[in-house]
C-alpha cells in the first residue's frame, strides 16, 4: 500500500453571473508522487503524518497551508537523523532517506505552486 498526493492547478475564470474571476480548481496535475505507508510511522513522528495522508482532516485545501508544517516536520526529520532512522520499516519497504527525499520534493511544489488544490490518495 501507499500514498499518492497531488497538486492540481487553480485558474482565474470570470463569472458568467457577478462578473468577477473566480479561482476554479482543474484536474491538471502540477505535481504528483508516492510513497510507502511504511513511512507513516515516521511521519507521525515529524509531526506530518496528517498533513502528508489526511491532509483534509486538517482542512487543508491549498499547499500554501502544507508549507510551514512540511517546513517544520523536514527540520526535525533533517535534524536528528538517528531517532528517525530507528522507524525504518523492518521490511525494507522505505526508509528514512526515502522521506526527508519525499517531503523535500513535495515541499517545493508547494512553493512552486502555493494557489494549487491538494489532494492524497490513499
Amino acid at each position: 500500500m501507499s500514498l499518492d498526493v497531488y497538486l492540481y492547478a487553480v485558474v482565474k475564470a470570470e463569472c458568467p453571473h457577478c462578473g468577477h474571476a473566480h479561482d476554479v480548481p482543474t484536474r491538471k496535475s502540477v505535481y504528483d508522487a508516492n510513497i510507502t505507508h511504511n513511512l507513516g510511522s515516521m511521519a507521525e513522528a515529524a509531526g506530518i503524518y496528517k498533513h502528508l495522508w489526511r491532509p483534509e482532516e486538517l482542512g487543508i485545501t491549498r499547499a500554501s497551508e502544507l508549507i510551514r508544517p512540511l517546513e517544520d516536520g523536514l527540520a526535525l526529520l533533517v535534524g536528528d537523523p538517528a531517532c528517525f532512522e530507528e522507524f525504518n520499516p523492518r521490511n525494507g519497504w522505505g526508509n528514512y532517506d526515502n522521506l526527508v527525499s519525499f517531503v523535500s520534493r513535495y515541499l517545493s511544489a508547494c512553493r512552486d505552486n502555493p494557489d494549487a488544490v491538494v489532494e492524497a490518495s490513499r
